[in-house]
């Protein structure tokens, strides 16, 4: 349960962060009561020999009916954070189940597969945090890739560098200026600027 669970919460961290709305220490605490609040939600309701049971219990969703999902607002609220500025699609579907935690964006969307993990792994290894992350990093660029998951939310997120007047900074360009010790203001890129970086192809707008 734990990997998977820091599987879900690691991906929701990364597209919270991607939004640019929180600053890190916020960030960072709202994933711990999450994690928290997941762990307590889904002890007593995990069940690895029978996967499929508990799914809709455990399920993270939010669409136009559910605006808001319970253990997303109970972390907010025990981090200070609001939950508008977590950034998130407005129809997100998690299924988090035993051995694998899946994605989808839109109601009518195919969904895809976040990270999967054999039973034989033991939780309390430490390189868990290690293998979630290069678990979910693989599943993103695979989702990204797949013909089924057409230019969705996920595609944009993971490739985009875009900058405007409501993120006049792309957190990848702040990230290179800071390790090479440059003015992000001495770039001198135009106020207005979207990259699309897509397998065989780079667009700008």
């Amino acid at each position: 349960m734990k990997k998977e669970i820091a599987a879900v919460v690691f991906f929701l961290k990364r597209l919270i962060k991607k939004a640019e709305k929180l600053y890190a220490e916020k960030l960072d605490l709202f994933v711990e009561r999450l994690t928290v609040a997941l762990q307590e939600k889904y002890k007593g309701h995990w069940y690895p020999d029978n996967p499929s049971k508990g799914q809709a219990f455990r399920c993270i969703r939010v669409n136009r009916f559910h605006k808001e999902d319970a253990e997303l607002l109970r972390a907010c609220a025990e981090s200070g954070v609001q939950y508008k500025d977590l950034g998130l699609p407005k129809e997100l579907t998690l299924w988090v189940d035993p051995g694998e935690v899946c994605c989808r964006y839109g109601e009518r969307n195919h969904g895809f597969t976040v990270a999967t993990f054999s039973s034989d792994d033991d939780d309390d290894k430490e390189d868990v945090t290690k293998k979630v992350t290069s678990t979910v990093e693989r599943n993103i660029i695979h989702a990204c890739s797949a013909r089924h998951v057409k230019m969705s939310y996920i595609c944009i997120l993971c490739r985009c560098i875009r900058v405007n007047r409501f993120h006049k900074e792309d957190a990848e360009l702040l990230r290179a200026c800071a390790e090479s010790g440059v003015q992000y203001k001495d770039l001198g890129l135009p106020k207005e600027l979207t990259l699309w970086v897509d397998p065989g192809e780079v667009c700008c707008r």
